[in-house]
Formats: C-alpha cells, sequence, structure tokens
C-alpha cells in the first residue's frame, strides 16, 4: 500500500467525481477487459459524451452503442453492456446491484470483472483476477503450471491476500504492480515492494513463470470482399448477424475463399447466396490484413457493379444503399475502416 501511494497510476475513473459514480466504474471495467488502459482512455472519456447516465444507455438504440465503441474491439463488450444497462434500470432502479452473485448475473460480467467494480465503486472485499494479477500471484508463489489449470488455487490467493481494511486501493495496487513492474518479460524486480517476499524471484524464475501452455499458428482466413456500386454512386453494406465476435456491426459483403476457386469466383457467389444479386467483379480495391486474438484475416477488396436483382438480408440483418457522406454513420470493424478510408482517397 505504501508502493501504491507513491506509485499508482492517476487514471481518471480512480479520481473524484468519478470514483463516486459506481456506473463510471462499470464503464471502465468493461473497457478494460482484455485492453491496455492507453487504448481505453479516449473511449473512456468520449462515452461519457454520448452516454453520460445508465438511464441514457439503457434507452440508446445498439447502432449507437456499437458507433460509440467502433475501434475499441472485442464488441460482445458493448452489447452486453447495453443490454445489462437496461436489467440494472428496470431491475435495480438504476443503481448498480452490491452483491457478487447479483453483479454476475448481469451479461458480460464475470467474477473478476464483478470484483473490479465492487471493490472500485464499493470499497468492498471481493478479489480480483485479471490478466495482470493472474501474473503478479502466479509469480508470488512461483505456481508450477500455467495460471488457466490452476484457477482454484489463484483465487485463493487472491481472496487469501486481499485487505479488508482498504480493499479498493489493496486491488487497484495489485493491478498496478502487474502493469507497471511485474512485466510479462522483464519484469523490474528492484523495483517490487515483494520482491522479497516473491518465490519466482528467490528462485530465479521470473523469465519461466507464468508458465505458457504451447499454442499453434493462428488460423489464416481468406476473404473475398465487394464493394458494390450501384447507377446512383450508392454502396451496398450489410449488418451482422447479432451472435458472433462482430454481430451487429456493418460491413461490405463477402465470405471466404473455397478450394479451388479464384478471388474473382469467390466474391460473385458469395454475393449471389448472401444478397441474391449479380454483380460483374472489377479491379482489386485493396488487401487488408487483420489479426484478431484466435485468427487473422485477409480481405481481398473488389470493386464492383451492380447488374441486377433485389438486394436480400439472406444471411445478415439488414442491407442498405449508402453513400460516401454518409457512411461514416454506421459501426463498422476496423478492419473494414480501411476499406472507407481507401474508397474516400479513390473518389
Amino acid at each position: 500500500m505504501d508502493w501504491y501511494e507513491t506509485s499508482g497510476r492517476d487514471l481518471p475513473w480512480r479520481r473524484l467525481p468519478d470514483l463516486n459514480d459506481p456506473y463510471r466504474i462499470w464503464t471502465s471495467e468493461v473497457m478494460l477487459q482484455q485492453t491496455q488502459v492507453k487504448t481505453v482512455l479516449p473511449y473512456y472519456n468520449r462515452w461519457f459524451e454520448v452516454f453520460p447516465t445508465v438511464e441514457s444507455l439503457a434507452i440508446a438504440d445498439q447502432q449507437q452503442v456499437l458507433k460509440a465503441w467502433e475501434g475499441l474491439g472485442y464488441y460482445s463488450r458493448a452489447r452486453n453492456f447495453h443490454r445489462a444497462a437496461k436489467i440494472v434500470v428496470e431491475k435495480h432502479s438504476g443503481q448498480f446491484p452490491k452483491s457478487l452473485e447479483a453483479a454476475q448475473d448481469l451479461p458480460g460480467i464475470g467474477r473478476t470483472t464483478a470484483g473490479g467494480i465492487l471493490s472500485n465503486a464499493f470499497d468492498l472485499p471481493v478479489p480480483i483476477l485479471d490478466g495482470n494479477v493472474k501474473r503478479v500471484l502466479s509469480r508470488l508463489v512461483a505456481l508450477p503450471v500455467p495460471p488457466a489449470k490452476a484457477m482454484d488455487a489463484l483465487w485463493f490467493v487472491s481472496e487469501l491476500i486481499l485487505s479488508g481494511d482498504r480493499p479498493r486501493d489493496f486491488n487497484q495496487a495489485l493491478m498496478d504492480l502487474g502493469a507497471t513492474v511485474c512485466l510479462r518479460k522483464n519484469p523490474t524486480c528492484l523495483l517490487c515492494p515483494w520482491m522479497s517476499y516473491c518465490q519466482a524471484y528467490r528462485t530465479n524464475q521470473t523469465t519461466i513463470i507464468p508458465m505458457t501452455e504451447s499454442k499453434g499458428p493462428l488460423p489464416h482466413k481468406v476473404i473475398g470482399v465487394a464493394v458494390i456500386e450501384n447507377e446512383q454512386g450508392e454502396i451496398l453494406i450489410d449488418r451482422r448477424l447479432e451472435e458472433g465476435l462482430l454481430g451487429g456491426l456493418w460491413e461490405f459483403p463477402g465470405g471466404k475463399v473455397e478450394p479451388g476457386e479464384s478471388m474473382e469466383e469467390c466474391v460473385k457467389r458469395e454475393i449471389k447466396e448472401e444478397l441474391a444479386l449479380d454483380i460483374e467483379v472489377g479491379e482489386e480495391l485493396i488487401v487488408v490484413n487483420h489479426a484478431y486474438t484466435h485468427f487473422k484475416v485477409s480481405l481481398h477488396v473488389h470493386l464492383c457493379r451492380y447488374l441486377g436483382g433485389e438486394p436480400k438480408a439472406i444471411a445478415s440483418q439488414e442491407v442498405r444503399w449508402v453513400t460516401l457522406d454518409t457512411i461514416d454513420q454506421y459501426p463498422f470493424p476496423k478492419a473494414n475502416t480501411k476499406i472507407i478510408e481507401a474508397l474516400k482517397k479513390r473518389s
């Protein structure tokens, strides 16, 4: 705690008045799931310009929520946050529940997110176990297996060491220790207040703990994408189904290349299958390479001319003709925003 007083990070959700607003603490915890603080900060500040209260989030249209989240990734977080806000307003009178069980009943809130919210918003003695904390505790006890294989033990340690007097500050300090000192690579052990207690340091194992499980190469998906333009200069976009990684977002239509299929054949086939349209596949506009957590994609984007047929949302929620002047109103995945940039440069 002495170390945290002098070395803790200065973050907006740790300052007044944000610290007194459970909705703002909740927002920070959801945004910080699998995302670094430096990435979250600009989104956090902008979020409250659009959704200043949980009530304003609850009544918002999902498309408005996804647009505000655009670029932050892991869009199921935004969809779940929106759903949870509705529940908090309808069932909890707009007040975030103070019990661990009720918090975990909300969409998108697991045990560590609930612990982060309850300890930070209400100073309740609830343990946490995010990525940074797993690493700190694994080294502290010299965990002999990968963290994923000892979650019960790590939860036990997190609860065991939690300060009952200042649980909010203790959990925040634990996260900061992992984020700034107990780094994945090249930890600065000499600056660590737990150096003399850390079993990994004492046994010279900081380079191998936490242990990792071997992983194979990421799957690579090759996708043919169509930018379909009609005689009015409008471009066709479709909105993805709700489920899945990018559910609810808009995109340029397309799909995976089949074995033995050319890119032009793929684009033409996908548009016929997904939209019931006839198109002429033209020149390649851009190739976009993008990495997600569990796979990589290469989007081969072709300019296409609309020939005929009425667009049908066969594999999506809806389709829409838009202009480049209005396309920024729609939330797109990050990879698709590069296509939009290329189209604007071309026009």
